[in-house]
């Protein structure tokens, strides 16, 4: 009867010893952490520039958006931090081809290296943050504000065309477009400031 207990007790102890090691090997499983990264085929950017003393909005968008480095984050706004992207200017498209061909050849085309646009993300809050764009031989701050709606981070941002030193290509561009800029008051106007909005959407990883 003795050996009985002591076997039983043995069974009994491995089973108990069997039942924490897997329990504690559980345990040691590290979770899952969820990242978030930028869709480019499904994001956009859109542009607003501005004709005549009524300030009347032309508005285009760019149909081409390659990123140069895939970034991740722990959440949206963080997969920005650091992304780089570039725009062909030949992507222009504001639903009139003669006027494409203009920004492209008259003022794009009067800028300096500016067969693309580049830029890199900096996010300094959890509503601001600004872009580094090269343009016409240089590169400038570009300050923006953000919000989400679900998976998609959307920008607004207004550039102050004099900070690149377009002044050249924007007198091209006015003189080209002339009577198209002219408003009632019988003022032709061009102005330097282009609004820039851009829904920029995210994918869990």
């Amino acid at each position: 009867m003795k050996k009985i207990i002591n076997y039983s007790l043995i069974i009994v102890l491995s089973i108990t010893l069997f039942s924490c090691g897997k329990e504690k090997k559980q345990e040691e499983t590290p979770a899952t952490e969820t990242s978030y990264s930028i869709d480019a085929e499904n994001s956009s950017v859109q542009w607003t520039g501005y004709k005549t003393t009524d300030k009347v909005a032309v508005n285009g968008t760019f149909e081409e958006i390659s990123i140069l480095n895939m970034n991740s984050g722990s959440t949206a706004a963080a997969s920005l931090e650091g992304l780089e992207f570039e725009i062909p200017v030949s992507s222009i498209y504001s639903k009139d081809t003669i006027r494409d061909g203009k920004l492209k050849r008259l003022f794009f085309g009067v800028m300096e290296n500016t067969l693309s646009l580049k830029g890199k993300f900096s996010v300094k809050d959890a509503s601001n943050g600004q872009i580094a764009i090269s343009m016409n031989g240089l590169t400038k701050e570009l300050p923006f504000t953000y919000g989400m709606s679900k998976d998609t981070i959307l920008i607004n941002a207004t550039m102050d065309l004099n900070i690149w030193e377009t002044q050249n290509a924007l007198a091209s561009i006015h003189e080209a477009c002339l009577e198209l800029h002219t408003g009632a008051d019988g003022v032709s106007k061009t102005w330097d400031e282009v609004g820039i909005t851009a829904k920029i959407l995210t994918v869990k990883n």
